[in-house]
């Protein structure tokens, strides 16, 4: 079955759960190698898979784009490899969840500067609720870990920022591949610093490729997919689960058990992403 035959909401769906597995399944590797080394891992698998991808392109990019083009691409992948280390470095500390939810933040952020409609301050001051709620600094959440979930959300943020100028200026999937390189160059040094030989164990390092197809290039390719048959609205709305598939998946998988009062804080941030979202499309 081909992805072109997957009706596109269930691609979302699909999306997003693989992203939250791959994210369990690196929570899980930090037993023996730290964040810093997972995230490594899923950057080069992404970067080698996406490169073998798109290797021909590749072979011109000097060429036939400016220093300034390059200059938004390095940037993009520079954001890429802040955002997937500062989120792993929040998993580490606190629930896959309360991560998510905090991250969301940045996307949220984005979508109501976007809109301008008084509504969304009802939006912003849910979803501001919610976060306060999940830090307010007992039980399994510490401050660090919101901390860095809300790194992960400015980087996340900035993402989207130049997710959308790398697309105005290279096709397809260049950028992105450009990007995922840098953030790969960047961040194997800083792994290997962290893990030392250990990042080199086969069995870490096929983990780690599990980690980058699962968070990475699937969800990715299910997501463009999507997007290409549904209205950006919708999309939004979909990807507003993501929280709670996160919750759910930190639950199942790594046995987090949340308390009412977070499952209630997760609630009021998707509501708040689906509320922006509807105002902004719709």
């Amino acid at each position: 079955m081909s992805p072109a035959s997957v009706p596109p909401p269930v691609l979302v769906l699909l999306g997003v759960v693989s992203v939250q597995v791959g994210a369990g399944l690196a929570k899980h590797l930090f037993a023996a190698l730290p964040p810093v080394a997972v995230a490594s891992l899923r950057l080069a698998t992404s970067a080698l898979v996406l490169g073998v991808l798109g290797r021909r392109a590749l072979r011109t990019l000097t060429r036939d784009h400016s220093w300034g083009d390059l200059g938004v691409a390095a940037a993009f992948g520079l954001t890429l490899a802040v955002m997937n280390t500062a989120i792993y470095l929040s998993f580490a500390r606190i629930p896959l969840g309360v991560a998510v939810t905090i991250e969301f933040l940045g996307p949220l952020a984005v979508s109501i500067a976007a809109s301008r409609r008084l509504l969304d301050l009802l939006w912003a001051v849910l979803a501001f609720a919610g976060v306060a709620l999940l830090a307010r600094g007992d039980g399994e959440v510490n401050l660090a870990g919101v901390a860095f979930a809300l790194v992960a959300g400015a980087a996340w943020a900035a993402y989207i920022l130049l997710s959308a100028a790398t697309g105005r200026r290279f096709p397809g999937s260049v950028g992105l591949t450009a990007a995922s390189a840098v953030a790969a160059a960047v961040m194997l040094p800083l792994g290997a610093a962290t893990a030392g030989t250990a990042l080199l164990a086969p069995q870490w390092l096929l983990l780690g490729l599990g980690v980058g197809l699962l968070s990475s290039v699937i969800p990715y390719t299910l997501e463009l997919e999507a997007l290409r048959r549904m209205p950006a609205r919708v999309f939004g709305i979909l990807m507003s689960l993501e929280p709670a598939v996160a919750a759910l998946v930190g639950l199942l998988v790594l046995g987090e058990v949340l308390s009412v009062l977070e499952w209630a804080a997760i609630g009021c941030v998707m509501v708040a992403c689906i509320g922006a979202t509807r105002e902004r499309e719709g």
